[in-house]
């Protein structure tokens, strides 16, 4: 394996996975606890590499038990046994239980096999830097991934998160195609490289259904449910795509399954919630995250306009967002306080060919303040950009009420329809298959 380091830096490679005063490595199969050896069963070793290997991921029980007696059938209770004797030496803390389901390694992971721990550490604060979630920090993040990268350009979680930093820049930041390229380029090296590579695929969702491929992005992660089918991740990824594709109902059942694997998973289920129409649930849904625009939708939808405005007022100018969020965030306040002409403009002055869900968005706004004609282009846009908004929405939304009485609006309902329920098939089929 090539490293990006002259010859006599590279005794600074690391060999193991470091975590608090442990060092694990899969080569000579060695634990060691400040420079000394700590004694482990194969079976005990194989269970915490594979841990390790998936650290702040859910292992479920059935891959553990694959993993370390691949031809045997055995009783739960002999990885049971291995749990308990790994945590007697690593910290009762290190491994979390997920209740019915399996394991999830939670101690911090400060190195890896075959990575300088100067890069690692890049990586770690590139890393830290991304749930800030803003512009500024996204820029920070990506130049550090690009040093990481260029000591080390196999570093295949290192693709994987530049390819994240590159698509949030590229949607909420100043609009340019080389971050929507450097994006696709990023998540295919890092897949190239590894492609088994968890954060990858969770990751290269977001970019499939933004750029109108998400019956590729529910492909991709049905495939992988087979292999790892107690990863929440992967359901996680399915709440977007299935969105998406206006399966709301399929998507809700991908949050659930997502939940009962992992109750602190983070979904986008309260985007679906709202498409559905479950308002007070998108409030709750939404809680929890950076809160921007759709809590506040929602309490418009169910109408406290002066709770919306409330909302919307106090995180405009104080809260670091992209040109399209304030945009968004602005149209909402602008149409609440009755200045019709500048919620128009203030969706108009976003460009061409935004995020497609935030274009069912700003149809909604459309049609509540009576533009219809540019609620129907917004729609027709958004379906072209791959979101299809779901027939019940459509046909139930309280701000859709205007679109309803459009003379287009019927054709509208029918291309949803058939475009729901081609999706519909796809899945099932995929599913039985």
């Amino acid at each position: 394996m090539a490293h990006g380091f002259s010859k006599e830096n590279q005794i600074s490679i690391d060999t193991a996975y470091c975590f608090g005063d442990f060092e694990l490595h899969p080569k000579d199969r060695l634990l060691t606890r400040r420079g000394s050896q700590m004694l482990l069963q194969p079976k005990a070793f194989d269970a915490l590499l594979c841990l390790v290997r998936r650290a702040e991921h859910l292992v479920s029980k059935e891959e553990l038990i694959t993993t370390l007696w691949p031809s045997v059938h055995v009783s739960e209770s002999n990885l049971t046994n291995i749990i308990v004797a790994l945590r007697k030496i690593v910290g009762r803390d290190a491994i979390r239980t997920v209740s019915k389901h399996g394991y999830r390694f939670e101690a911090p992971v400060s190195g890896q096999p075959g990575v300088a721990r100067p890069t690692f550490e890049r990586f770690a604060r590139a890393q830290e830097l991304t749930v800030q979630r803003s512009v500024e920090a996204m820029y920070l993040a990506q130049n550090l991934l690009w040093t990481c990268l260029a000591e080390d350009p196999t570093f295949a979680p290192a693709w994987a998160w530049l390819g994240r930093c590159s698509w949030f820049l590229d949607k909420f930041g100043p609009r340019s195609s080389a971050n929507r390229e450097l994006s696709q380029t990023a998540f295919l090296r890092a897949l190239a490289l590894d492609p088994d590579l968890a954060c990858a695929h969770q990751f290269y969702t977001v970019v499939q259904v933004d750029s109108g491929r998400a019956e590729e992005a529910v492909s991709r992660l049905l495939e992988r449910l087979e292999l790892h089918p107690g990863e929440p991740e992967s359901l996680t990824g399915l709440v977007q795509a299935l969105r998406f594709r206006g399966l709301l109902e399929l998507s809700l059942e991908s949050h659930k399954r997502a939940a009962a694997l992992d109750p602190a998973v983070v979904t986008s289920v309260a985007h679906t919630l709202f498409l559905a129409g479950e308002y007070a649930a998108t409030i709750q849904a939404y809680g929890g995250r950076a809160a921007y625009y759709l809590d506040a939708a929602a309490w418009a939808a169910l109408g406290d306009s002066r709770r919306a405005v409330a909302l919307l007022r106090e995180r405009l100018g104080k809260i670091p967002m992209s040109k399209l969020m304030t945009a968004l965030m602005n149209s909402l306040l602008a149409l609440l306080e009755g200045r019709r002409e500048d919620a128009v403009r203030f969706m108009q002055e976003t460009g061409a060919a935004p995020d497609p869900e935030i274009l069912v968005y700003f149809a909604r706004h459309y049609s509540q303040i009576g533009q219809v004609e540019l609620a129907v282009t917004a729609l027709k846009t958004a379906a072209q950009g791959g979101f299809v908004c779901a027939p019940a929405t459509l046909k139930s939304d309280p701000w859709f009420r205007a679109l309803r009485k459009h003379s287009q609006f019927k054709s509208l309902l029918r291309a949803a329809k058939a475009s729901v329920d081609e999706g519909r098939l796809r899945f099932e089929t995929y599913n039985v298959g």
